[in-house]
């Protein structure tokens, strides 16, 4: 199956976005340069860790 990437409506034009795509058990994340080159896939559970950390802007605890 093809992913439909989606960016964020904060990414202003340009090449300098993450884009997202989403599956039923799983979520890819790319560059909005080339979204068909390196794609980042995890869970929802670790992306919204992921998000959250960001939010706090502390580093993820290590696995």
């Amino acid at each position: 199956m093809t992913p439909y990437w989606q960016k964020s409506s904060y990414c202003s034009e340009g090449e300098a976005c993450v884009h997202i795509s989403t599956g039923p058990a799983t979520i890819h994340l790319t560059e909005s340069a080339d979204p068909t080159q390196a794609t980042l896939t995890t869970t929802p559970a670790s992306f919204r860790a992921l998000l959250h950390a960001l939010k706090l802007d502390k580093e993820p605890a290590r696995v």
